[in-house]
């Protein structure tokens, strides 16, 4: 590995060189430059990648870089890798994703053991299944399955935690009962049980899918936590202790993005059934509404105040991300979602002037230069919202009965029982939990200085 990257460092520093003006010059008509864009960009990711120095983690990024944020960029570059036909990174992606598998395939990692939440794991799992539909490189390794069979432990596992003694159904935010906001039930981590069970329904042509699907898309809806209108609003959640009445009514892109790409996804998988095309127009009408200014997608709860931490800073990018997803499996969105990401692709573009190499890339796209915040999140949401712009040029996102090669397992994770699930099969002592809530009460705390109950 350290050679390749030796090589590939060589080739984006002669690249570089070549260029004489520095900042990002996108033609949104050309392929081209549509991919040299995300040559530089991808080039920036990896500045932050822990994975080719020596003694870093393959499958993560440096501080303060949270373990789903890496599902989150991976997720962008194995797009772009299909969508610009970029085999620079092919490598480095599937490393990562096979080495953050964990030991049974689920995306239950034991570095992650103390920590993970659902909807780490969910952000993950729809990483893979972008595997599953792109038909990324399939596993080789002895004994590792396909990626769809590890999407269907991701879904299975996740599933398993469904719970009814509190709020009429639902998952909670956490997995381990001993971390702070196991009392919260949040959309993130149910939009992404939601958009699985609808992408596996449409993938591999079993109606149990969709019935899970429909499910907890009515639980969120029944709750409050999605208010359906002409432009939908998605909420971010609410507590157990109070029955989850006590909605938390902040919105944010990536909750909305991935509601939408599932109510995409089921409208696809229902043959364009009225019902869903109702419901992905009104979410679409909300994400539209809410996150777009003079047509450019920002992150309202937070951009204009420049409050947005490290992790809001990134969610753009899996909204731009289901946003194409959407318009090229729901074709009747694309007269409404293409101007905008094109009007966005150009604001990234734009703010793509900074740091020592002139084309670090920014958070506020509407200024039409760089505001001066830089970082992985604003890489990848750059990176995703350009590489967008070629989603139509592309084949859809396959199925198993039009192309798709992965191989499943509808029974993967199912060789555990819910409370192995929630302890990770770990015998935890008393000084575990103690150091395991004071970390907790560091970042919960750090997370309340900026905003409350929207984090992974």
């Amino acid at each position: 590995m350290g050679l390749q990257f030796i090589a590939r460092g060589a080739f984006v520093a002669l690249w570089l060189l070549g260029c004489t003006v520095k900042a990002i010059d996108l033609d949104t008509s050309s392929k081209e430059s549509i991919c040299n864009a995300t040559v530089l960009i991808q080039a920036g990711i990896m500045d932050y990648y822990e994975g080719s120095r020596y003694g870093g983690t393959v499958g993560m990024f440096q501080a303060p870089y949270y373990w789903w944020e890496a599902g989150e960029v991976f997720g962008g570059m194995l797009e772009n890798w299909f969508l610009c036909e970029n085999t620079s990174y092919e490598s480095v992606i599937y490393d990562a994703m096979l080495a953050q598998a964990g030991p049974d395939y689920d995306y239950m990692p034991s570095n992650q053991s103390m920590v993970e939440g659902n909807d780490d794991q969910g952000v993950w799992g729809i990483t893979v299944m972008d595997a599953v539909e792109r038909n990324f490189t399939n596993p080789t390794e002895k004994g590792a399955p396909g990626w769809l069979a590890m999407v269907q432990g991701v879904f299975n596992t996740m599933y398993s935690r469904w719970d009814d003694q509190s709020c009429g159904g639902g998952l909670r935010w956490q997995i381990f009962t001993w971390n702070s906001g196991y009392n919260y039930k949040n959309t993130i981590a149910n939009g992404c049980l939601f958009q699985l069970a609808a992408r596996l329904g449409r993938y591999t042509g079993n109606d149990t899918y969709l019935e899970v699907a429909d499910k907890v898309f009515d639980w969120m809806v029944d709750v409050g936590y999605i208010k359906l209108s002409d432009k939908a609003n998605v909420y971010d959640g609410a507590t157990t202790d109070k029955n989850c009445t006590d909605i938390t009514t902040i919105e944010w892109t990536y909750n909305q993005g991935v509601v939408l790409g599932g109510a995409a996804y089921m409208y696809n998988a229902t043959n364009g059934s009225s019902i869903w095309e109702t419901r992905l127009t009104q979410l679409l009408g909300g994400s539209t509404d809410f996150f777009f200014k003079d047509q450019i997608m920002y992150e309202a709860t937070c951009q204009d105040s420049k409050t947005c931490n490290n992790d809001q800073r990134s969610f753009k990018s899996i909204f731009s991300r289901m946003l194409a997803l959407t318009s090229t499996i729901a074709p009747f969105t694309a007269e409404t979602i293409d101007p905008l990401m094109e009007a966005s692709a150009l604001g990234a573009a734009k703010s793509c002037t900074g740091g020592s190499d002139g084309h670090t890339c920014g958070t506020n796209w509407q200024l039409g230069s760089n505001d001066g915040q830089y970082g992985l999140g604003e890489q990848a949401c750059a990176l995703e919202v350009m590489q967008s712009l070629l989603i139509h040029q592309r084949p859809a996102p396959y199925s198993a009965n039009d192309g798709g090669s992965s191989v499943g397992d509808s029974n993967a994770g199912l060789n555990k029982s819910t409370t192995n699930v929630l302890h990770s099969d770990l015998t935890i002592t008393h000084k575990d939990k103690v150091g395991a809530a004071i970390i907790t009460a560091v970042v919960i705390a750090v997370i309340v200085g900026g905003a409350v109950w929207m984090m992974f």
